[in-house]
């Protein structure tokens, strides 16, 4: 489905289909590992009678478009049958599907909030072979199962899931994956239908208590201070709110800007867009911290942040005056 449009582009060879899904698949899975495995290739084109029967029928009934090659066609569907991957890269995959179709690893968009409906669908209803209807019922979660024993589960807007082992059932899902899957959605109210307010009996991970809220707070700022960029954008990317305060008001730029962290402060003014003008409870500005501990870097790139930010925030199209500037902070 993500690739069809590609895929029929004429004048593309079926090296370089299967190349531009194969990257399409990567930036899904945040550049981790995604390989290929020329045994299974050669095991499915070996012993795929019944999807060439398949496709003949569908070549028969004028399913193909005009100019399509079946064969062809056929091949590239065993080599996709045939790419790999591990827990890891699995795992990032389903969660870009539960994020909406941006990555969570690198915050880039591969797949348009339609595509991720529309494939979420067709997982919710055929995507775990003849069992899918059962499992729609009792699980209630779109996924999609492999006969290596894989299984990938997304809960839209909160995580993505993926579990491996081998033990199949008859229909050929994983035994303990689907057993684990019954768990998640007794212990969680996951399931599609379950009702947010009322549902007593299952615990919400949506819901955040007072002492995880602390929590998040102590991370976020441990993060400014000590420089740790990829912790504060993978809060960032899980749409934590950057501008959280401590108990003494103070936010991740005030934290930053003192500890003269210029890629923190950049982040924050660049990447997340915070309010420069959060005063603490001693009334200073991260600006302040800045001058007080002589981070002169960090000064000079907060004097053209709040500049910029007062400009949006006004809509104010002359430039900012230096004394209104000061008036404000």
């Amino acid at each position: 489905m993500f690739f069809s449009k590609h895929i029929a582009k004429q004048g593309a060879n079926k090296a370089e289909k299967f190349d531009y899904i194969m990257q399409f698949l990567k930036r899904m899975a945040g550049n981790e590992f995604i390989g290929f495995s020329n045994a299974t290739f050669q095991s499915e084109k070996e012993t795929g009678d019944r999807n060439y029967a398949i496709g003949y029928y569908l070549k028969e009934k004028k399913c193909f478009p005009e100019g399509a090659d079946m064969v062809s066609a056929l091949d590239l569907y065993f080599q996709l049958c045939s790419i790999e991957v591990n827990c890891q890269s699995g795992s990032v995959i389903a969660a870009t599907l539960a994020n909406g179709g941006i990555c969570p690893i690198t915050g880039e968009r591969v797949l348009s909030a339609e595509s991720v409906r529309n494939t979420l669908s067709l997982m919710h209803s055929c995507g775990m072979y003849d069992f899918s209807g059962q499992f729609a019922f009792h699980v209630g979660l779109p996924a999609k199962s492999g006969v290596s024993g894989a299984i990938l589960l997304v809960v839209p807007n909160i995580m993505g899931v993926f579990c491996w082992s081998p033990s199949l059932d008859r229909i050929g899902n994983s035994v303990r994956g689907i057993h684990f899957c019954h768990e998640l959605v007794n212990l969680f109210n996951f399931h599609h239908f379950d009702n947010l307010r009322h549902c007593a009996k299952k615990v919400d991970p949506r819901k955040e208590t007072r002492e995880s809220q602390h929590k998040t707070v102590v991370n976020l700022l441990f993060a400014a201070y000590s420089g740790d960029v990829s912790a504060l954008r993978r809060f960032a990317l899980s749409a934590m709110d950057m501008e959280q305060k401590d108990y003494d008001s103070r936010t991740a730029l005030h934290v930053g800007a003192a500890e003269g962290h210029m890629d923190v402060v950049k982040f924050l003014t660049e990447g997340c867009k915070v309010n420069p003008f959060v005063e603490d409870r001693w009334g200073s500005i991260p600006l302040q911290d800045a001058i007080r501990f002589e981070r002169h870097d960090v000064v000079k790139l907060l004097t053209e942040y709040q500049e910029t930010y007062v400009k949006k925030q006004m809509g104010a199209e002359e430039p900012i005056s230096l004394e209104n500037l000061e008036s404000m902070v």
